[in-house]
């Protein structure tokens, strides 16, 4: 087992191209490191570069105390899991496991323990003799973990490994990996799309854009205390909902104003992001996850002004929980952040309509009776508010904008 780190690490193509740019990370030894971003962010490039599948341009990367920028892929000690399984389709399990041993020239019996000792692990036992076609998807995928498993690498790197797995196949099998590392304690450095994956999975979570390296953190600062627009809004499931506001004080109390309706600020909300005072009578970008909106039936000791109004247009019911898109009488927050997300998941149509009512999602409890067409007032968890500078895009946490990742 091994620490990797990356010391101002760039990769730069023949084209002109910059990939990944100055990327300073530390991996400890032992961690479960997650790099997540949308297509395109430099995630993978940074995987291969640790692999010795691509060339660093310049920087230094290290695996335990050994610079590996010149060293061989075969000879860094490190294994690793595909997207696409990359299993022989000719042999048995036991021989797809048994593969790189065998090339290294390790002794049958050394062979033999090992590969059993995966497949019990794996719960592979009784597939042993089968070939690949005769397997599911699962299996075939704990086939390419045991034979990463059985090479006793320093490091896992893992590239998104579960994307053509079915949705609850994915559920189970992400559990299974991160089950896995723990028990075995390897470096593991993970690189998934699937920001849902990162943060069920991850000891910390390495979130990336265009090449460069936005906030390292533990999922739970990730979600509490993102560092800029972008993590916010690609952080959660569904997204942060974005809008346009201006802090106003009114009483005695500061407000943030969307359209044509206040919320007030509490005092807790004030003290967790004193910052906001320098903001007062400017525009903000306020973000309000889902979880933090409720339908007021159900949540009837909302405090006055902790409170919006809308028209529902759609819901979902999905049994524990309803889904809720309502319209408010506000602008939807239009940054460069905003519009990358947006392409990243292919729904514009907020930014392309910005001059209409925007349009909320709220996860209302079970019990909500709203329908499409239903006025609704909606409870808002100010505690839980986020607020960001519309001119750099940072956090607005203690004493203005947050400063770089952290």
């Amino acid at each position: 087992m091994a620490a990797v780190s990356f010391d101002g690490v760039t990769k730069t193509y023949a084209d002109g191209t910059t990939a990944v740019r100055g990327l300073d990370l530390e991996i400890q030894d032992g961690e479960f490191m997650v790099l997540v971003g949308p297509s395109g962010c430099g995630k993978t490039t940074a995987l291969r570069m640790v692999a010795g599948l691509e060339d660093i341009s310049r920087g230094v990367l290290k695996i335990g105390d050994r610079v590996v920028n010149h060293v061989p892929s075969r000879d860094r000690d490190i294994a690793m899991v595909f997207q696409s399984y990359a299993l022989y389709p000719h042999l048995s399990v036991y021989d797809n496991i048994a593969f790189g041993l065998r090339i290294k020239h390790i002794a049958k019996a050394e062979i033999d323990k090992r590969v059993q000792n995966a497949a019990r692990i794996l719960d592979l036992e009784p597939y042993l003799k089968r070939k690949p076609r005769a397997l599911s998807g699962g299996q075939r995928q704990r086939v390419a973990m045991g034979r990463a498993i059985v090479r006793e690498p320093s490091a896992f790197l893992m590239d998104e490994p579960l994307s053509n797995l079915d949705a609850k196949l994915r559920v189970q099998m992400r559990a299974e990996i991160a089950a896995l590392q723990r028990d075995l304690g390897v470096t593991t450095i993970y690189v998934t799309h699937d920001q849902v994956e990162a943060m069920t999975m991850g000891d910390r979570v390495a979130v990336m854009r265009k090449g460069e390296l936005q906030q390292v953190a533990d999922p739970q600062t990730l979600y509490d205390r993102p560092v800029n627009l972008f993590v916010g809004g690609f952080i959660g499931s569904p997204a942060m909902n974005m809008l346009e506001a201006t802090l106003e004080r009114h009483n005695g109390s500061l407000s943030a104003k969307v359209g044509s309706q206040s919320i007030t600020l509490d005092g807790e909300t004030l003290s967790q992001r004193p910052g906001l005072k320098e903001f007062e009578g400017r525009d903000v970008v306020l973000g309000v996850r889902p979880e933090d909106l409720e339908d007021l039936s159900l949540a009837p000791n909302a405090p006055d002004g902790h409170k919006l109004r809308g028209k529902v247009q759609l819901t979902e019911a999905l049994g524990s929980e309803i889904m809720v898109h309502f319209t408010v009488d506000a602008q939807h927050a239009v940054t460069e952040e905003m519009r990358e997300l947006a392409e990243d998941t292919g729904d514009d149509r907020a930014l392309e309509h910005r001059d209409e009512a925007a349009t909320l999602v709220g996860r209302f409890g079970a019990r909500s009776r709203v329908r499409p067409g239903d006025d609704v007032n909606v409870a808002v968890d100010t505690r839980a508010l986020h607020f960001f500078d519309p001119q750099t895009g940072l956090g607005i946490y203690d004493g203005g904008s947050t400063k770089g990742a952290s």
